[in-house]
Formats: structure tokens, C-alpha cells, sequence
């Protein structure tokens, strides 16, 4: 018998009537960690060093642009900024550098100075607001708007600076001010329009639609200029956004680790690469992205809460009798794949991940042999049966040591006084 496939033995219903990709370009992706990931109020602004060993790992993986920060924040951002750009520009990172800035001018010349300093190319990232809301709370006009605007993206332009336009609130903006905003900073030399979902509120099909009337807008121009989908997680869709937006025909999406960022957050960069790749949407090697998660956590103080997808603790952790022995089987079959799928909707390795059987009160005996053989243990019945009974009687799953601690005991019971530590016991009694 021929052995089967992946596709023979998974029938994709987000395929069924064709729904697929709009776009088949690549779509790039900027890391917004450092910058926006960083306003989160419960997280710890690294030491550069450490911002460092980041923009390393996120060159790993293939993203393509990253926000270095604000240099109108201060001296200290101005510095690490200066740093971070130097290690971009001497190890060939291959990351495009961007940073934030409000439309004035006071923000844009401390970057016209970084720029000059390290002589790297840096995107100013000039952002506004542009909503109703937004401008009734502010007392500001579109037309004061647009004069902000206009003036910001031509003082960067002449000193040199790619500029991406940022209209922040764009998902409750109205078409018209859309048009005229988008219209005069593309006029003004702006390369780059970002659409900024900022409070988290629009839905997959209001991003199909506004992508969809900027994606005319800048046709209207005649100028080929990108366009950014930056998404935040107030009502829970920051993901499936961020892939409607992709399938709309956005050139980039913006992302941060863990999905920090300002109030719950911006869309995960790890979780938005995981349907990414699942979605065929990227052939980036991914196996270093459960690193960059625990970085990100490590780095921000951020907890990597247990039962976060596919890179919390207990992502791929299972104690139940008919998941575990559907895993087993498809392992002795001799199919890695097959394992990492058969009660997983997601290929625990190709994320830098892997399947683990542990032994609780609602597991069989099969969850037992399989530990034991990881472990270099024989299987003996008895053994099996004390930690079956073990398991049955505590309410919670049994930790290795737990499970080590049994076969201490069997051991001990049947081989008589041992005095070694359990690290000891563990080398010594597993099968030569």
C-alpha cells in the first residue's frame, strides 16, 4: 500500500469553492515589537542589547521591515534607535528600518539626524489622525489635517526620507476624507499609505471593502505606491484581519511579538505567520519562531500564558487516553507529519515545536508505555500499573519527576535499598 499524503488525508474546507489568496504576490511584513509592541503599559522596554538580539531573529525568519521606535520619545530612544540602525547597516540584516513620527516637525529632524549619522535609509512613519471622532476631540478640520500633513511628508521628502503616510482610525473614516488625505500625501511624495485599524474595529469584510476603495485611490493617481494594514486586537480579530487585508491586496501588514502593543494589542507577528504558512501565504522558514516568542516574552517581561496558540506550554501537551493514542499510532507508523496532524490542526515542527504525551487521570495505558520508552524504560506491567493507579487518584496531569519518583519507588521495592538522588536514579536505571 502506497503511502498517503498530507492532502489525501486532510480535506481543507477553507479551499472548498476556491477561497483562495486574491493576491499571489508575497506579502511583507514589519515588526512593530520595538515601537508600538513597546506602548503596551504592562511591558518592560528592553535594554538595546537585547532589542539587538531581536532584529537578528526576526532577519532569521524573513521579515522584511521593522520599527526601530520614536524618536521624539528622548535621548534614550533617540540612542537605541542610533544603535539598532549601525548593526542593521553593518551585518547586512537585510530588515528595513522605519520609525514613528507625528506629522511636525519637531519628530521628523531627530530622525533627518539618525539618517545622517548612521547613513542608512530609514521610512518615516507619519501618522495623524483622521476619524469623525477624532477630530471633533481635537477641534481639528480636515483641512488642518491635510495642511499637517502635506507640510510633514514634503519636509521629510526634501531631507531624503522615504515617507509611509499613516492615517490613524482609518476603519472609522469617511471615504471622502480618506480620498483627499491619501490623494494630497501621495501628491506630496509619500511612497507608502497605511490603513490603521487603531481601536480594533473593523470586521474581515469592512477591511475587504476599505482596502478595496484605497487600492482604487491610489490607482486614481497613476503613482505606484504600496499600501500597510496595521491592526489591533480590541474585539478579538487583529488575525483574520490582518489576512483579509492581505487577500485584498495589501503589500504589508504590520505585527508584533506576542501581539503587544497599545490597550489588548496588535495583531501577533507569531500567530499572523502561522496562518500565513498554514494559508499559503508564505514560504518563510518558520522553525525558529517558537525562539522569537520566547524571546519577545523573556525580553518585555511578557507572560507566555500556558494555553496561548501553538507556542504555549500546553499547545501540543496532551494527557487524554484517545488524543495520545492516536498520536502513538501515527508514530509507529514510522510519519513524523502524520503525528504532528492527525489531532493537531497545526504541524507542531515546522513552528520549531514538538508533540509531547504526558500521563494524567484521564489517560490510558498507553499514554504510560509511550513515556516510558521515551524515557529508556521498560515497560513491565507492574511499573505500568503503579503509575496507572498513580494517575487515577490524582487531579492533576503527573510531572516527570512524579513519574520518576514511581519508578524509583517500583525499583526500590523490587532491587532493595538505593540511596541515590532521582537525577542519579534517571541515568542509571534506563535500558543500556
Amino acid at each position: 500500500m502506497a503511502t498517503p499524503k498530507e492532502e489525501d488525508l486532510i480535506y481543507d474546507w477553507n479551499t472548498h469553492q476556491g477561497e483562495i489568496a486574491l493576491s499571489h504576490k508575497r506579502v511583507e511584513l514589519d515588526d512593530e515589537t520595538l515601537r508600538d509592541g513597546l506602548q503596551n503599559p504592562s511591558v518592560t522596554d528592553p535594554p538595546v542589547e537585547k532589542k539587538i538580539e531581536l532584529l537578528r531573529l526576526m532577519a532569521a525568519l524573513g521579515i522584511d521591515a521593522v520599527n526601530l521606535g520614536l524618536p521624539g520619545a528622548g535621548p534614550r530612544a533617540r540612542a537605541d534607535m542610533t544603535r539598532m540602525a549601525m548593526v542593521i547597516r553593518d551585518e547586512k540584516l537585510g530588515l528595513f528600518p522605519n520609525a514613528a513620527v507625528r506629522t511636525v516637525k519637531a519628530d521628523i529632524t531627530p530622525l533627518i539626524e539618525i539618517v545622517q549619522a548612521t547613513g542608512l535609509p530609514i521610512e518615516a512613519a507619519a501618522f495623524i489622525g483622521s476619524s469623525p471622532i477624532r477630530q471633533y476631540a481635537e477641534d481639528w478640520t480636515i483641512d488642518h489635517i491635510l495642511k499637517l500633513s502635506v507640510e510633514a511628508i514634503q519636509y521629510a521628502v526634501e531631507n531624503g526620507l522615504p515617507v509611509m503616510y499613516v492615517t490613524e482610525d482609518t476603519t472609522r473614516s469617511r471615504p471622502e476624507d480618506i480620498r483627499r488625505l491619501y490623494t494630497a500625501a501621495i501628491e506630496a511624495g509619500a511612497k507608502r499609505i497605511c490603513i490603521a485599524d487603531t481601536t480594533g474595529h473593523a470586521m474581515p469584510y469592512g477591511v475587504r471593502n476599505l482596502v478595496a476603495f484605497v487600492r482604487q485611490v491610489v490607482a486614481d493617481t497613476g503613482e505606484d505606491v504600496k499600501i500597510d494594514w496595521h491592526g489591533h486586537s480590541d474585539r478579538g480579530l487583529s488575525i483574520i484581519n490582518a489576512l483579509a487585508a492581505m487577500k485584498a491586496g495589501a503589500d504589508r501588514v504590520h505585527a508584533t511579538g506576542l501581539g503587544i502593543g497599545e490597550r489588548v494589542g496588535n495583531t501577533p507577528m507569531d500567530l499572523l505567520l502561522v496562518n500565513m504558512k498554514l494559508d499559503g501565504l508564505t514560504d518563510r522558514d518558520l522553525t525558529r519562531l517558537a525562539e522569537y516568542t520566547r524571546m519577545v516574552s523573556d525580553i518585555c517581561e511578557v507572560p507566555l500564558w500556558h494555553n496561548y496558540p501553538v507556542f504555549g506550554r500546553d499547545a501540543f501537551r496532551t494527557a487524554t487516553g484517545v488524543h495520545a493514542a492516536a498520536i502513538i499510532k501515527a508514530k509507529n507508523k514510522g510519519q513524523d507529519w502524520l503525528a504532528d496532524r492527525v489531532y493537531s490542526g497545526v504541524p507542531a515542527g515546522t513552528f520549531g515545536m514538538k508533540q509531547k504525551i504526558e500521563i494524567g487521570f484521564m489517560s490510558g495505558v498507553s499514554n504510560i508505555v509511550y513515556w516510558l520508552n521515551e524515557n529508556g524504560i521498560e515497560p513491565e506491567k507492574k511499573l505500568v500499573d503503579e503509575i496507572f493507579t498513580a494517575a487515577k487518584q490524582h487531579s492533576r496531569l503527573l510531572t516527570d519527576d512524579d513519574v520518576w519518583n514511581i519508578v524509583k519507588y517500583y525499583r526500590f521495592e523490587k532491587g532493595g535499598p538505593v540511596t541515590d538522588t532521582l537525577d542519579e536514579w534517571k541515568q542509571r536505571i534506563k535500558r543500556p
